[in-house]
């Protein structure tokens, strides 16, 4: 092969390129990123709109619906949902993978744009759901008190997070937003007295109108004069509160009237929207997001730095606590990765030395690994792809392939050199006999990977990064197989010569007297050369004794090891002889046997269970809890409280912190928010056990259990989807129908103790005050509903009418009814409607005012209301859940107009197992499309297939003994090994056609063959194997998703490699006519 050639001819080129490409390597592998998980772009948008004060049935018919008829012709989308509740719409869109989010993008807010929705209603938000977008660092801002805060630290609290640290912080290289939470947000208050207000027959509009032309500074133009030009300014601001109280409102008779006459006029706080606490104490929460594109590593650690200098800067009794660093996380399961794949290196080289018996060989093998590994990150910075848990655990699970095709080329190499043929002649002869076949046996395995493509869901999405990752580290290890390796074994004897030539050479070049007169300026650099040769060639000879010595030290120390190996190597080839032979004549056995054994195996998937993606124990669980809504945002306060205090008892708690109501949260989750929503996040201590989180689980599960009026979920934070392990959707128009069928099926749910937390969408929902109006008293006043309503909110929520500045601080000005008269359904009644009348009437001479009970949420699933059922499991798995709940659902009645189907996690299975099945088929076909090209043949390449099925009842076996349940990660592992397990088979079977072709019969050629190739093929497996155990038996951060792709590898290849030894060879003779190939 030329390219073999010129690499044996060339050495030095060789290395000049592989030290270039090191280089190149080494400087891109300090730039990659450095994230938990690859850029997973989920196909989602979601149209976020605000609608103060309105009831979730009017948020639908005027808000949600009108946006999904408007959305629901967008290209790509694949199905529309939103949720409906008091004063918010939430319509998620739902595209196909691989959609170009950034054109769906525009193609929705086009829509949006031209959508006709009520003048009250905010500008809908477009937002991009990216589980990136977690916060990356929390820090929490506290005082050091024993007391609870009163509201005046509460707002000084905030105030000083929001004006100095949010500034702070949002300067620092990668941070995106800043966002404060808790405390309470300043805000003049103006608390209008409704009496006073109806004796001097005043409109409160009046009041925001004067307040809003009264409060100004405005530009004046410029005045020229003979000598100077000055710029007019007109300077109106309020620059205290007594400016505001003293206001002149409007002359009633003879009387000016200020605002301080009818108003109270309070330097208060905005109403409370969240409130959050770290280890148990009313704190600011402030969560600090990342750009993009930032490194999460690097922004958690800039931040962290910055702690020390802020809390010097902090004011007197003020704390600053990191509470959450994502990155922790991230080194610790990254660090892992790196140890794993490590340990499996230094196994790797350590079955080479024992195979081997030779260091340099050995060493010369085991090159191809870094090499690889570092070529490897070259080709990652080119394709964008970060350092992450996939991208890593994919180089991990190609440290032990790496070596698979150096170990076959050298090993062919010493069986020439064994055979008396000169070095580099051997070199080049046995690199390029195997070229074709190592060739091949790498593509088999590169060619599995090309149908991920086509996988759906997330895992495609996750899996991208690992697949191209294990594709360049195998090409790059061909390349250093078909160069370096044998470049280097050509030299391998020619070591000691080249020193002697040199040391010849040394001796000649001493003479430092110059052959010309001219040439002795030039004396001291001749000097300063020899200097620096001579220190090179003394290092060389320090290296090169210290390498005799360890090897020699190596020999002295695994010599026995090394002895007891070969014997039983020696022993396992005869052995293998006679095996092979009696399989040979007892061919139909051997068939039935292993055809038995697999169909043995395969029998046991049923009892495997089933799981989209396995959860990762991230050392934290969570407790949401939903009071009735409408609850007061103090009532779910009180139950925070309850649950921290429950945490602080708890030693393997490191610390909690909670928050109740929505706040300054970026999520784009629909149950996520309102005062009655709350969460308790808890952080376990580092040395915290699996055992003790379930304990803390079932702690806080019977904590909950005795509040009532409460639904609670306890989970873990959740990287890869929004939905819960079972949903049921119930369909159907009517309100009350769908309330009593999604009562009675959570019911039925909870009757089973496989399924906990349970949630019905569809609950009791904001207790509202209904206004009916008389539309004929409206008209005959001359009023419309309109004018009212728009009067009514005025009065009852109040209006921002301009803002107050305090030391360059903008702090609302709120003008609305004081407290007293907006706190029963009777002041309601009494709020005057035509304030400029002669007979001023209350509300309720033109309405009836009712209170009514109105639904929590109302969900829509393509254009049609619907309930959701949702549980999560006590035990078991997601395809027994399935199966349970379809029993239930078989045993309920459902009313007519009623539909019920299984989504949640179930579908995305289903999704998933299905695209992934025939990315499993599409692998198989290009394997054989690879192997049929490079043997000329088409039944040799089906019989090395059968060894794909023999690696799955491998796998089976490893995931039953193990108790490991089947999931995605085990299906790409099952796409992996069928690119691994027929090298194996391959390199057999080229060597009995080689040996045929050289004319021996074919029984002979089969023996031969295998005995010859048995210990390439066990050194390739051993190699893999253990390059793969740490993964198995690292139980730290991340090993949940490492572990079951590695065990389905490990022992699908172990027992596929048993069974191909002899199945293959029994199904080639079977199948081979015994003539002989006459030679050309």
């Amino acid at each position: 092969m030329k390219l073999v050639d010129t690499a044996v001819a060339r050495p030095v080129t060789m290395w000049m390129f592989t030290l270039g490409i090191m280089l190149f390597g080494l400087v891109a592998m300090g730039r990659l990123a450095v994230n938990l998980l690859p850029d997973l772009s989920y196909p989602t948008l979601t149209i976020r709109t605000e609608y103060a004060g309105a009831a979730p049935a009017e948020v639908e018919q005027l808000v949600s619906k009108p946006i999904e008829e408007a959305v629901g012709i967008v290209k790509g989308i694949r199905k529309v949902h939103s949720v409906s509740r008091a004063g918010r719409s939430d319509v998620i869109m739902e595209f196909e993978w691989g959609s170009d989010m950034d054109l769906a993008g525009l193609e929705v807010r086009e829509k949006i744009d031209v959508l006709y929705l009520p003048l009250d209603v905010k500008k809908p938000l477009l937002l991009r759901f990216n589980p990136n977008l977690d916060p990356v660092v929390r820090l929490a801002l506290s005082r050091d008190e024993k007391q609870d805060l009163t509201p005046a630290q509460l707002v000084s609290l905030r105030t000083f997070a929001e004006e100095d640290l949010r500034r702070r912080l949002e300067s620092l290289s990668g941070v995106a937003a800043v966002r404060p939470d808790g405390g309470l947000t300043q805000e003049i208050q103006i608390l209008i007295d409704n009496e006073k207000l109806s004796q001097l027959k005043l409109d409160i509009s009046t009041i925001n109108q004067r307040l809003k032309e009264q409060n100004i500074n405005q530009a004046g133009g410029r005045l020229e004069t003979g000598s100077n030009d000055y710029l007019v300014r007109t300077i109106n601001q309020f620059a205290n509160l007594d400016e505001i109280r003293n206001l002149y409102i409007a002359k009633v008779g003879e009387s000016q009237i200020r605002l301080s006459d009818i108003a109270e006029i309070r330097d208060s706080f905005v109403d409370r929207q969240s409130i959050t606490y770290v280890h148990g104490k009313e704190a600011i929460e402030i969560a600090i997001y990342k750009e993009g594109d930032a490194n999460t590593v690097q922004v958690a650690k800039t931040v962290t730095a910055k702690l020390a200098d802020l809390q010097k800067n902090l004011p007197a009794g003020y704390q600053l606590t990191l509470v959450y660093d994502q990155s922790t996380f991230i080194k610790q399961a990254i660090d892992e990765v790196k140890s794993a794949a490590f340990e499996g290196g230094i196994l790797a080289m350590l079955v080479l030395y024992l195979f081997l018996r030779n260091v340099w060989t050995t060493l010369v093998i085991s090159i191809s690994i870094p090499l690889s590994v570092i070529a490897t990150f070259n080709l990652m910075y080119a394709q964008d792809i970060s350092l992450n848990i996939m991208s890593l655990g994919g180089i991990a699970l190609a440290i032990g392939m790496l070596v698979d095709n150096a170990i076959v080329v050298l090993e062919n190499i010493a069986r020439y050199k064994e055979q008396g043929m000169a070095p580099m002649e051997a070199a080049k002869k046995g690199a390029s006999e195997v070229a074709m076949a190592i060739t091949a046996s790498t593509l088999t395995t590169v060619a599995v990977f090309f149908p991920l493509v086509f996988v759906e869901g997330v895992a495609g999405q996750l899996f991208k990064d690992q697949a191209l990752t294990v594709t360049y580290a195998l090409l790059a290890s061909l390349l250093v197989a078909l160069t370096l390796i044998p470049a280097m074994a050509a030299r391998e004897r020619t070591v000691s010569a080249t020193t002697a030539s040199g040391a010849v050479a040394e001796a000649k070049a001493l003479s430092i007297k110059p052959s010309r007169w001219y040439l002795w300026p030039l004396v001291p650099f001749h000097l300063l050369y020899l200097a620096v040769r001579f220190v090179f060639l003394a290092l060389f000879t320090l290296f090169t004794i210290l390498f005799r010595a360890v090897t020699k030290g190596l020999s002295f120390i695994f010599n026995p090891l090394l002895n007891i190996v070969q014997a039983f190597l020696r022993a396992l080839e005869s052995g293998y002889r006679a095996v092979l032979t009696a399989a040979l004549r007892a061919k139909a056995l051997v068939l039935a046997a292993t055809l038995a054994l697999t169909a043995l195996i395969y029998s046991l998937i049923p009892g495997l269970g089933f799981d989209v993606i396995p959860s990762m124990s991230q050392g934290e669980f969570y407790v949401e809890v939903q009071l009735p809504v409408g609850s007061a945002i103090e009532r779910t306060d009180k139950v925070l409280k309850q649950l921290a205090d429950v945490a602080s008892l708890q030693p393997e708690i490191d610390r909690s912190y909670a928050q109740a109501g929505t706040g300054q949260q970026m999520t784009v989750d629909p149950n996520v928010g309102g005062s009655h929503w709350g969460r308790l996040n808890i952080i376990l201590k580092d040395s915290a056990t699996k055992a003790d989180e379930e304990r803390l689980i079932q702690l806080f599960r019977d904590a909950v259990s005795t509040m009532p009026d409460l639904s609670a979920k306890i989970d873990r934070p959740e990287l890869f989807s929004f939905s819960t392990p079972l949903e049921i959707e119930l369909s159907g128009h009517d309100l009350t129908s769908l309330k009593a069928t999604s009562d009675q099926l959570a019911k039925a749910l909870a009757a089973n103790d496989r399924f906990t937390d349970i949630k019905s969408s569809l609950r009791s929902g904001q207790p509202e005050i209904t206004l009916h109006f008389h539309h004929d008293r409206l008209s005959q006043l001359g009023l419309t509903a309109a004018d009212v309503s728009k009067r009514v909110a005025n009065y009852i929520g109040g209006e921002v009418a301009g803002q107050y500045s305090i030391n360059d601080r903008k702090v609302d000005i709120r003008v609305r009814l004081a407290e007293n008269f907006r706190n029963s359904e009777q002041q309601l009644s009494q709020i005057i409607i035509n304030p400029n009348s002669e007979k001023p009437l209350p509300l309720s001479a033109v309405a009836d005012i009712k209170r009514e009970v109105g639904p929590s949420e109302i969900t829509r699933i393509g254009q049609q209301r619907v309930a959701l059922v949702s549980a999560n499991l006590a035990y078991g798995d997601l395809e027994q859940a399935t199966t349970a709940a379809k029993t239930v659902l078989a045993q309920l009645t459902l009313p007519y107009g009623v539909g019920a189907t299984i989504v949640g996690q179930s579908e995305e299975m289903e999704r998933s197992f299905n695209s992934l099945i025939m990315a499993l088929l599409l692998a198989v076909f290009l394997v054989y499309l690879v192997m049929a090209s490079q043997f000329e043949n088409l039944l040799q390449p089906l019989l090395i297939l059968f060894t794909v099925p023999l690696a799955g009842a491998g796998a089976v076996l490893g995931l039953w003994l193990t108790g490991t349940r089947v999931s995605v990660i085990v299906f790409i592992g099952l796409i992996m090994l069928a690119g691994i397990v027929v090298n194996n088979a391959i390199v057999l079977i080229d060597r009995i056609n080689q040996l045929r072709d050289e004319g021996m019969a074919v029984s002979d050629a089969i023996v031969e063959a295998g005995a010859t190739r048995l210990r390439p093929v066990l050194m390739t497996t051993l190699t893999t194997v253990l390059g793969l155990l740490p993964m198995v038996l690292g139980s730290s951060d991340g090993a949940e998703i490492r572990s079951p792709m590695a065990i389905t590898v490990i022992w699908g290849l172990s027992l596929s490699t048993l069974l191909t030894l002899v199945f293959i060879p029994v199904l080639y003779r079977l199948t081979a006519r015994d003539v002989q190939v006459a030679k050309e």
